[in-house]
């Protein structure tokens, strides 16, 4: 005979279905999520796909300042070294993207694990962890990545290990307070009662139950890391040899007033991605609030 599935495991996972189904709606019923969602896939398919629509190279000198519109073949334009604009936004999206998803990847790892032994183990494992938490709290974030960057070569990688160096200690104090509610819940006392190791009880016991305030925090630091790229590019503190919005808007920054759009078109980006990634924040904050859920 077959054993049958107890009824408590059917329950929890028709119960876990329904949830995301009901998460699915509340997110789906949020217009400005939605619309987040939709400018979002445009930047990522013209970043990404756009690239082959163009012939222009970006870092290729053509006829310098030449305003959008006025010839055919560069149609927003070129900057003070005759480079197209339209070819530096979409291929400078692609870094900037993958600058902002690789600063939130490593921001949520360390956040993730700092946040989590604390709040799983607590006494002088939480003091230790939370005083380190605090040291880098109390830092200002903008000037401790210009550091960061100045001490090491400009590349790429420097400015994304910077922004995820200084990015992380507010998802380790949500991690945190997630484990502390989490960790005296009765599966997890049923778990620890029948020997699971404390690795198992942190990554599969607790950590699943704590992810959704987690995801939220991580598209929020999505848009954060893009603007942290903007900034350090703005102020020089890139590599020169990969464009990006930040880098188009940061070489641009001296000729504003004689050629607005070398800075206003990638700044336009720059904020088209970060308001996108804000309202998808919004709309899963709604999606994973239980009491929107319950209604």
């Amino acid at each position: 005979m077959q054993a049958r599935k107890s009824p408590s495991k059917t329950q929890h996972k028709s119960q876990s279905k329904s949830h995301s189904q009901k998460a699915l709606r509340i997110f789906f019923r949020n217009k400005a999520a939605v619309l987040g969602m939709i400018l979002l896939l445009l930047v990522i398919l013209a970043s990404f796909v756009g690239r082959f629509f163009t012939r222009s190279i970006p870092l290729k000198s053509s006829a310098p300042f030449t305003p959008p519109g006025s010839h055919e073949k560069v149609m927003l334009g070129t900057d003070q070294v005759g480079r197209d604009i339209l070819a530096g936004i979409l291929y400078g999206g692609k870094t900037t993207l993958l600058v902002g998803i690789s600063a939130a990847t490593i921001t949520i790892i360390i956040g993730v694990v700092v946040g989590a032994l604390a709040g799983f183990y607590g006494g002088w494992v939480d003091e230790i962890l939370m005083r380190i938490t605090e040291f880098f709290q109390v830092l200002p974030t903008l000037l401790f990545a210009m550091v960061l960057v100045a001490l090491f070569s400009p590349s790429l990688w420097t400015v994304i290990f910077a922004i995820g160096a200084v990015s992380w200690t507010s998802t380790a104090r949500l991690a945190r307070a997630e484990f502390l509610k989490i960790k005296h819940m009765e599966y997890v006392t049923a778990g620890r009662a029948l020997g699971m190791q404390d690795s198992g009880l942190i990554w599969k016991a607790i950590l699943p139950n704590a992810l959704p305030p987690l995801i939220v925090s991580a598209t929020l630091i999505i848009g954060v890391a893009i603007l942290f790229e903007a900034g350090l590019s703005f102020l020089g503190l890139s590599d020169p040899n990969v464009i990006s919005w930040g880098a188009i808007l940061g070489g641009g920054r001296p000729y504003f007033l004689d050629a607005w759009w070398i800075v206003t078109l990638p700044g336009l980006m720059i904020f088209i991605t970060v308001l996108s990634i804000s309202l998808i924040g919004d709309g899963l904050n709604d999606a994973f609030n239980p009491k929107l859920r319950e209604s």
